[in-house]
């Protein structure tokens, strides 16, 4: 397999059937650009397609996982019609190329995961994370509703009352807490994250791959039913980058202040 095309991935394989991706914009924390997000998008189907691989690890270069969208992106999607058009669409392929690629994913939570990156971590069907590092996922932060992977995955992981919480407040979650909540399947000290990933996927990749495949899409189908759901959820993302809240949002953060978002603002009485 050519993997040469994709920019902001980098591949490699360390034992016999395990392909390691490692999301590779570490100078800016793994954030999702343009180019990053659509890679996401295509991966997955030629990781279908490689015979070398039997088993997939993602993890972040560097000490992030992905910290969510850059910036730049999120500027270029307010009011931009053409781009959230774009996003919508890729946003349902990430979510539904890693739940239909045939082969087991693990995703192993190296450090702070948030937004679009988040979508990637928590939809591999093993999630595995470093105890101290911390996930959110942050869009009611900048005025636009949890679209990209909550609504169909949080409440089937870690149950509607806690992704009601979590999702609302926008709080930060450690290892230890997501594994307790059933967020993500295991929690592990740091330097036991990626030694335990790959102990993981050679037990799958030695393993029977028609067996490991049909029980993967089977179990997938929980996710399958959610659909309505989710696509109601990024509609409604998406609809959230034409408002001015999300205009307060992000200019909150690039001045790193708190938002007065306009929708929460009191109405003043008109007396005429």
């Amino acid at each position: 397999m050519d993997w040469s095309k994709y920019e902001h991935l980098a591949f490699e394989y360390p034992s016999d059937g395990v392909l390691v991706i490692r999301i590779n914009r570490p100078e800016r924390k793994n954030a999702m650009n343009k180019q990053l997000h659509t890679e996401f998008t295509q991966v997955w189907h030629d990781v279908a397609n490689d015979t070398d691989c039997r088993a997939v690890i993602v993890t972040g270069q560097g000490e992030a996982f992905s910290a969510g969208g850059d910036f730049d992106m999120v500027e270029d999607t307010i009011g931009n019609y053409q781009t959230v058009k774009r996003l919508f669409q890729e946003a349902a392929d990430v979510v539904y190329n890693i739940t239909n690629c045939p082969k087991p994913v693990i995703s192993a939570i190296n450090g702070v995961a948030v937004g679009a990156g988040l979508a990637v971590a928590l939809m591999a069907d093993i999630s595995l994370m470093a105890e101290n590092a911390r996930l959110t996922d942050g869009h009611v932060k900048i005025g636009v509703a949890a679209g990209d992977h909550a609504a169909i995955i949080w409440p089937l992981l870690c149950g509607l009352a806690k992704a009601r919480y979590y999702l609302l407040t926008c709080e930060f979650i450690d290892g230890r807490e997501a594994e307790r909540i059933g967020l993500v399947s295991k929690a592990v000290p740091a330097e036991d994250l990626l030694p335990t990933a790959l102990k993981i996927a050679e037990r799958l990749a030695s393993g029977s791959a028609d067996a490991i495949s049909a029980t993967k899409r089977t179990l997938n189908h929980w996710v399958r039913q959610a659909g309505p759901i989710f696509e109601s959820s990024l509609a409604m993302e998406m609809l959230g980058f034409f408002s001015p809240d999300a205009r307060e949002g992000l200019d909150a953060m690039l001045e790193k202040r708190r938002p007065a978002f306009p929708s929460s603002q009191p109405i003043v009485a008109s007396h005429g």
